[in-house]
Formats: structure tokens, C-alpha cells, sequence
């Protein structure tokens, strides 16, 4: 299979996709164009520290809300797992499955890991047009992103 090589750079248009929501429905790059929008990668549903994080962005939805911005979460896992970690935890954004064919979004966002097949911890804040602005990325899987490194971010577009 055709792997892309285009990898998302700030002041580039991000990469599109079409993936399915826990629902099955598809959500695309381009139906979030218009508003500011937060690519959350996490590597592991029903994990401590991606789990962290999502509450975090689900207990402070208003305030990116009040930034004009969309959030929809990325992992490499199915639709059911998702779909399952996100009642378990209330989320009111779209989580994303990049399950088939494996990463390959996760991949062409260049934030992909091969040896573990999940996403490395990456955010892309993306501009109402869909361009990558600033992205939000720890050096390690271990370490969690800050919430605050969003809102930085949103408000510099």
C-alpha cells in the first residue's frame, strides 16, 4: 500500500482525511474548515495520560469553544474502542479511529510510531482555513500535553 509522504508543517495546509466518528459516521478535514481546530492525537485509549488529557480538554470545552475552535481526537484504535472509552468518559467531541488501513493519517500528520503502531503525543492547531499553525507535541509518550500550550496557541491564529 501507497504510504503518502506528506507530512504536516506549520504554515502548510494540514493534510485532508475522512474518518469515522465512535458513531461510524465520517468527519473530514474540510467539514472543519471555517472554525480553528485542535488534530488531538493520542496513542492509547483507556490509558492514564491520554486519558488525562481528553478530560482535561472535555472539562474545558467552553473555553475553546469561546476561541471558535473544533476539537476531534485521533487514535489508531477501532471505532468500538473508542466509541466505549468515550461514554466511559463523557467526551462531547469527536474520537476518530485511524484503525484501517493502520495510521495511515496518523502517519501522513508524521506523528505516527511504527515500532508501537500508535500516535506519538502530537496536537495540530490548525487555522480557520484548514493550515497548520502550531503544533503541541511532548518528547516523550510518558509525558502529558499541557491544556494551557492549547489555548496559547488558538489565541495566536
Amino acid at each position: 500500500e501507497e504510504r503518502s509522504s506528506v507530512v504536516a508543517t506549520i504554515g502548510a495546509p494540514a493534510p485532508s482525511f475522512e474518518l469515522r466518528d465512535t458513531e461510524g459516521n465520517a468527519v473530514s478535514l474540510e467539514s472543519l474548515k471555517g472554525r480553528k481546530s485542535l488534530i488531538v492525537f493520542i496513542p492509547f485509549p483507556f490509558t492514564g495520560t491520554c486519558e488525562g488529557e481528553l478530560c482535561a480538554i472535555r472539562d474545558r470545552l467552553a473555553e475553546l469553544n469561546d476561541l471558535d475552535a473544533n476539537v476531534v481526537a485521533i487514535t489508531t484504535d477501532t471505532v468500538f474502542s473508542n466509541a466505549e472509552w468515550s461514554k466511559k468518559n463523557g467526551f462531547r467531541f469527536p474520537v476518530l479511529s485511524d484503525f484501517w488501513p493502520h495510521g495511515v493519517v496518523t502517519e501522513a500528520y508524521g506523528t505516527f510510531d511504527p515500532k508501537v503502531g500508535a500516535a506519538n503525543r502530537s496536537t495540530y492547531v490548525l487555522d480557520a482555513d484548514g493550515v497548520v499553525r502550531a503544533i503541541v507535541a511532548t518528547e516523550t509518550r510518558k509525558i502529558a500535553r499541557e491544556f494551557d500550550a492549547y489555548i496559547e496557541a488558538l489565541n495566536g491564529i
